[in-house]
């Protein structure tokens, strides 16, 4: 049977008079119980759906805020990348010229400046590591270890005399890692089985 809903009551059509509205004299038709079940089902459906909504866009916003959170801490973290690829380079050159300076300043030679020239570049170079290490920034010593790809590059192959196929037996330049994360390869001569 159709369902007939009342409207609400009649309104004044002037507005002089202030006083409380008279209710509706029409009867209200009951609904029948079939209709209010059905319209309970429904009710109970858009339920079930909009709690289902909020749910999935409640998940979506924390995921959003978990990922952008992850980025601003990378960000934090990684934001000095190329700048320290930069200060690894001279890392290099200042090594390079630290062993430089060690071969010409032996022992048995006079020259008393040219070892503290060796003795001032030393602790420049083992300062210049210690602020790398309070960034996290940390220099790889991959000889004797394992080959990764992701730290290392190939630059050479070596006969492996008393090391094992795969591993790293020496390392043309130093690789660098930024909190775990390399930024530049270590280039490696990796020891091979000789061919014979």
């Amino acid at each position: 049977s159709p369902c007939a809903f009342s409207t609400a009551a009649q309104q004044r059509s002037t507005g002089d008079e202030c006083g409380p509205e008279e209710p509706s004299e029409e009867p209200k038709l009951p609904l029948s119980d079939c209709a209010l079940e059905h319209k309970a089902i429904k009710l109970e459906e858009q339920v079930r759906d909009l709690t289902e909504r909020y749910r999935k866009a409640l998940a979506d916003s924390e995921n959003v805020r978990r990922r952008t959170q992850k980025f601003v801490e990378d960000a934090k973290l990684f934001g000095i990348q190329s700048f320290c690829r930069d200060l690894v380079e001279v890392a290099d050159i200042l090594e390079k010229t630290t062993e430089s300076a060690a071969v010409q300043a032996e022992p048995s030679d006079p020259n008393p400046t040219l070892k503290k020239i060796y003795e001032g570049l030393s602790l420049i170079e083992a300062k210049l590591q210690s602020v790398f290490a309070k960034h996290g920034l940390h220099k790889m010593n991959p000889v004797g270890g394992r080959y990764d790809p992701y730290d290392h590059e190939i630059i050479c192959h070596v006969p492996a005399e008393g090391m094992q196929p795969g591993t790293v037996a020496l390392v043309t330049q130093d690789g660098y890692k930024l909190h775990g994360r390399t930024i530049r390869h270590a280039l490696v001569g990796v020891a091979v089985e000789a061919q014979e």
